[in-house]
This record gives C-alpha cells, sequence and structure tokens, in this order.
C-alpha cells in the first residue's frame, strides 16, 4: 500500500538515477541515466538477482527509481525491485510516449525511450494488484475461458446439425440446452462419421460445462477465506443486476478499492467513457473508448439489463436517456448509460463500505417492449452468468 501511494506520485527530481527495463523472457535491456545524460546500457539476464547486484555495485548510497512495460513476464520483477525498497512503475506499453517519425525498433532503444521517460516524468505507472487479487484474477480468467469454449461447442453442434440437414431438438420451457434435448442430440439417427463427431463434441460439452462449475466453486472458495475480498464481493452485490459472478470478476479488475481515488475511474478503466476529439469550442464527442477488459464490460451491460427491472431509479434514468436519442439507437445508447451509472455506484459502496439501499420512486411501470429492442448484438455481447 505504502509503495503503491509513492509511485502513484512519482516525481523526478527526489531521485538520481533512472532505470529503464525492456524485458522479455530469457533477458533485459537496461538504460541508466541521471538528469543530464544517459549514463550506461547493458543487457543482463532476465533476473532481479542480477539486476539488484549491478545497482549495489555501480550505484551505491544513490536514489534509483525503475521503469518497464506491463507484458507476459507478469509483477515478479517489480515485487522482488519494491521488496529492496527501490520504487518501480509498470507502464501500460500503449501510454508510452513514440515518436511518429521512428523507424527502428531494438530492446536497447526501447529500454532507452523508458529511462528518458522516466526521467521526464512521462509515464504513470498501472496499479499493480496486490498477489490475492493476481490470483482471483487467475481463476476469473479460467472460468471465462472454460464458458467461451462451451458457447463454442454449442456453435459447432448446430453447425454440424445444419450442415447434414438435420433439424435440432425442438427446445423446451426449461430451456435449449437442457437435459433432454442433449439425451435427443444423443439418440439422433445419422452415419456413422456424424455421429462419431457429434458425440464427441457433445462430450466436450458436458467437459467445459463441469469445468465451469468447478472454477466456479474454486472462486467461492478462494473469495471465502479471504475478508477483503468477501467484503467486496459482499458489497458489490448488494447493487441491483450485480451477481456473483460479476462481482467476482469487478474485485479481480479493479484491485483494491482503497487505489481508486476518483469516481469516473472505474467508467474510465472499463472504456464506458465517450471517446472526444474537441477542438476550440467545437465539441465532438463520440462512441465509447472500449478500453480495458472487455468481458467485465460486456458482463456490466448484461448487467444493466437486469438492474433497470429492478430499480425505479435506475429504470426512470434509462427512460430519460432514451428519451433524446432516436428509436434506433436509443435503447443501446441508454444502456450503455446505465452501466456506467452502475461504476459510480460500485465506487460508491466500495468507498464509503455499506450496502446499497433501492430507493423507491412513484414511476414503477415496466418497460415496454419497444423501449428494451435494442439489437444487442450490435453491443458488446455478454456471457451468460450460468455455465
Amino acid at each position: 500500500m505504502t509503495v503503491q501511494s509513492q509511485v502513484s506520485t512519482f516525481i523526478p527530481r527526489d531521485y538520481e538515477i533512472f532505470g529503464g527495463l525492456d524485458v522479455d523472457k530469457r533477458s533485459m535491456a537496461v538504460t541508466f541515466a541521471d538528469h543530464g545524460r544517459l549514463l550506461q546500457s547493458l543487457h543482463l539476464p532476465y533476473s532481479s538477482e542480477h539486476l539488484l547486484h549491478y545497482v549495489r555495485k555501480h550505484f551505491p548510497r544513490q536514489r534509483l527509481a525503475f521503469v518497464y512495460e506491463a507484458g507476459p513476464t507478469g509483477f515478479g520483477l517489480y515485487d522482488d525491485l519494491v521488496a529492496e525498497g527501490y520504487p518501480c512503475l509498470v507502464v501500460a506499453p500503449s501510454m508510452v510516449p513514440r515518436a511518429p517519425g521512428q523507424r527502428v525498433k531494438t530492446n536497447r532503444l526501447d529500454s532507452k525511450k523508458l529511462s528518458e521517460g522516466l526521467r521526464g516524468g512521462q509515464l504513470r505507472s498501472i496499479h499493480v494488484p496486490a498477489p490475492s487479487y493476481r490470483e482471483l484474477r487467475h481463476l476469473v480468467q479460467l472460468r471465462d475461458t472454460q464458458v467461451r469454449q462451451l458457447t463454442a461447442t454449442k456453435c459447432r453442434i448446430k453447425s454440424l446439425l445444419l450442415y447434414e440437414g438435420i433439424p435440432f431438438p425442438e427446445a423446451p420451457a426449461s430451456g435449449q440446452w437442457s437435459a433432454r434435448v442433449l439425451q435427443e442430440l444423443e439418440a439422433l439417427p445419422c452415419s456413422g462419421a456424424v455421429r462419431f463427431k457429434l458425440d464427441h463434441l457433445i462430450g466436450t460439452l458436458y467437459f467445459h460445462f463441469n469445468s465451469a462449475v468447478i472454477v466456479q466453486k474454486q472462486i467461492r472458495r478462494f473469495c471465502q477465506k479471504d475478508p477483503e475480498l468477501r467484503q467486496a464481493i459482499t458489497l458489490l452485490m448488494s447493487l441491483p443486476g450485480i451477481g456473483w459472478i460479476v462481482a467476482a470478476h469487478s474485485v479481480a479488475r479493479l484491485g483494491d478499492w482503497r487505489l481508486i481515488t476518483n469516481v469516473r475511474q472505474i467508467a474510465g478503466f472499463l472504456g464506458l467513457v465517450s471517446s472526444e476529439h474537441s477542438t476550440g469550442e467545437k465539441e465532438n464527442r463520440g462512441a465509447i473508448t472500449r478500453s480495458g477488459d472487455s468481458r467485465l464490460r460486456n458482463k456490466l451491460i448484461q448487467s444493466a439489463w437486469v438492474a433497470i427491472g429492478k430499480d425505479p431509479e435506475l429504470r426512470a434514468f434509462y427512460r430519460r436517456i432514451y428519451a433524446r436519442h432516436p428509436k434506433k439507437v436509443a435503447a443501446r445508447k441508454a444502456i450503455v448509460a446505465v452501466a456506467r451509472k452502475l461504476t459510480t455506484r460500485m465506487y460508491a459502496v466500495l468507498k464509503q463500505q455499506r450496502p446499497f439501499v433501492i430507493r423507491p420512486e412513484s414511476s414503477t411501470a415496466p418497460l415496454t417492449a419497444e423501449e428494451t429492442a435494442c439489437p444487442r448484438g450490435r453491443l458488446d455481447s455478454a456471457q451468460s452468468d450460468q455455465p
């Protein structure tokens, strides 16, 4: 927590040496610079021990700061440098300034660019999650992978039947992929090769379904053991439309709520704010930026559809936004606005550490079919909360 606060208020004049690191899985290019010039560039094995040994030998009793780009090597290097008392910034590669005319890219030049950017105060660190949040991210990503594969397998089964001209079993009221439908699929008359492929796909369907269920149970057990995670998830689940899966994914991606300092940060992180290209007195705002975690944004948009059915205040807000736009895009614009409003409520319950209470309104008329007629396929379609 202390190191995170220091990194977020990084002041270059407080340090004497700036180290830029370009890291890959086997080695790292390192460039050291002071306030006046570049001091040295070198290659080291990808090992924090080699880097720390070099620093202690060549820069004793000097104030150093480091920076490297977030990537597949994770945060192990960050943990080791911080444990030794060195401030370290981890920056998003897309946020590193680049010269438009630069046509040569090497690891050495990238490390030099990072070192100069750190010295000039041009770089901003991401929030490095604590170990518990990193582990929760692994579990959430694994569940999403299984659900994605489950959905893809369902599409393959339908494509196979369509290609062979075999009608898909009529879905009962319990759902299109109920146990009865699966039993009929297993008994469908077809040729030997088609039967073999269909049985294999049905087996894959069962595998991904069971895997998603197992991972979901593990996520629950993991969060129940950690009081901080359990408290954050419980608070988020008090919001209308947000269930266990969306709450767990939100906590995993947002990390420590104490590091969120602005009510607009969550919406910006999830890409739910409007893009803008304005000049002078002319304001030109476009579609949402769609930055950040698209899976969490998708889930939050689907949570917004549930929320407007439960919360009269959000339903009235949805209708106000809906009335401002042409009917062709009104539902899509309004539901994204509701999703953004949910992010402000997420901020409120986390910062105030108290559950959300729905406030009743005088108008509680349900939404009409026209108001909910949204071309959802053109939105970021979310995965179902159920595997």
